[in-house]
């Protein structure tokens, strides 16, 4: 069974999320791309940047082959699948207060000394992952993603930067691993990430407009209601 193209929406994506059995994480987009910005969405878990796909385009930084490393990175082995498997790049690799939920666990324990191409053939297996994604098919043309387009037919793409283990990482399932852009912190991730993403887009800035980005936050609720209760103390 195939995977469709979906819509790139928080909305849709935050349903997606709760559909795999994650629990108390949502997305919310982000209309400018500066720290403080990102700071008022915090917790942040990691962001997901949708852009123009330029086939055999170099990597921005070192990129890491080491697949036994502690970074959950899989390559994207369907079509169609880049949104899921961003934001499955950054689940997989949030902290341990994160509730998975039973499906990705046991995928994540299942896989940990799988090398990324079979790490990508466990997720496109995945019977519930795929029901979950196909849930939200949209005939939309602009999400459409190929592992090399042919013509001049527009094809986006969907990666994710997040903190692991203190170096700032971009995950980006076409590539041959995970790619570091240097440490960082929890508390300066986001500052680090800014000029980084800045800097694609600018690449691009003279002939492309479309971008999309978005943070994989704690739930709002839950945050609001843990503020609360600490006033109340």
């Amino acid at each position: 069974m195939e995977w469709t193209t979906i819509e790139s929406d928080p909305g849709v994506f935050t349903e997606l999320i709760q559909e795999m059995g994650v629990k108390g994480v949502q997305v919310q987009e982000l209309w400018e791309l500066n720290e403080t910005a990102l700071k008022a969405m915090a917790p942040v878990y990691g962001l997901i940047f949708l852009f123009k796909y330029r086939s055999g385009e170099a990597p921005s930084a070192s990129v890491e082959t080491d697949s036994t490393g502690d970074v959950f990175f899989a390559s994207q082995v369907i079509t169609n699948a880049c949104a899921t498997q961003a934001i499955l790049s950054v689940l997989m690799n949030c902290p341990a207060q994160v509730e998975l939920g039973q499906e990705l666990r046991n995928m994540k324990e299942f896989t940990q000394d799988f090398d990324p191409d079979l790490k990508g053939l466990t997720i496109s297996n995945s019977e519930k992952i795929r029901a979950a994604h196909n849930s939200f098919a949209r005939p939309e043309p602009i999400m459409e993603d190929q592992r090399a387009g042919t013509g001049d037919e527009d094809l986006f793409h969907f990666i994710a930067y997040m903190p692991v283990n203190g170096q700032l990482y971009e995950l980006d399932g076409l590539k041959k691993g995970p790619i570091s852009h240097g440490a960082c912190t929890a508390g300066d991730w986001m500052a680090k990430a800014c000029p980084v993403i800045q800097a694609r887009i600018e690449r691009y800035a003279s002939s492309e407009l479309r971008f999309n980005l978005m943070a994989i936050v704690k739930n709002r609720r839950e945050v609001l209601e843990e503020r609360g209760a600490a006033l109340e103390l």
